[in-house]
């Protein structure tokens, strides 16, 4: 006779609410991407810069625009499916948390304190998926 293992479900704690929050946390923070690309590709194109050496640097708004749509178009989708609970959402919302997060610290001289902001619920939601992720699924 076989014997078939049986593993008691895993009890769901109040830390899955880490979670929820770290979906919630995305989505804002995909709407705010999504909402800066939008008035980055409609408005000028070109930005210019002037360092505290006298040099002057040129940017090009609507490309950061696209890029700021494009991520945040995917954290939204990411957050979706992340509070849906798939498991592999998980592992999308900790690459793409990172990535925003970089690319927000790019910014950091033209928006120091949105950037470390944005840069920390990043950090806060990577350390809530990664930590209490596994809840979510029970």
């Amino acid at each position: 006779m076989a014997q078939t293992q049986t593993h008691a479900p895993q009890q769901r704690t109040g830390w899955v609410g880490w979670i929820y929050f770290a979906g919630v946390v995305l989505l804002i923070g995909a709407a705010i991407d999504i909402f800066y690309g939008i008035m980055a590709i409609v408005g000028p194109n070109t930005a210019y810069f002037v360092g505290p050496n006298g040099g002057a640097a040129k940017f090009d708004v609507a490309g950061w625009g696209w890029w700021s749509l494009i991520i945040g178009v995917l954290l939204a989708v990411a957050a979706f499916f992340l509070l849906t609970g798939r498991t592999w959402a998980r592992v999308v919302v900790v690459a793409l948390a990172a990535v925003n997060a970089v690319s927000h610290l790019l910014s950091l001289p033209a928006q120091p304190w949105w950037s470390l902001v944005m840069v920390a619920l990043d950090i806060l939601v990577i350390f809530a998926v990664t930590v209490h992720g596994r809840e979510v699924r029970s």
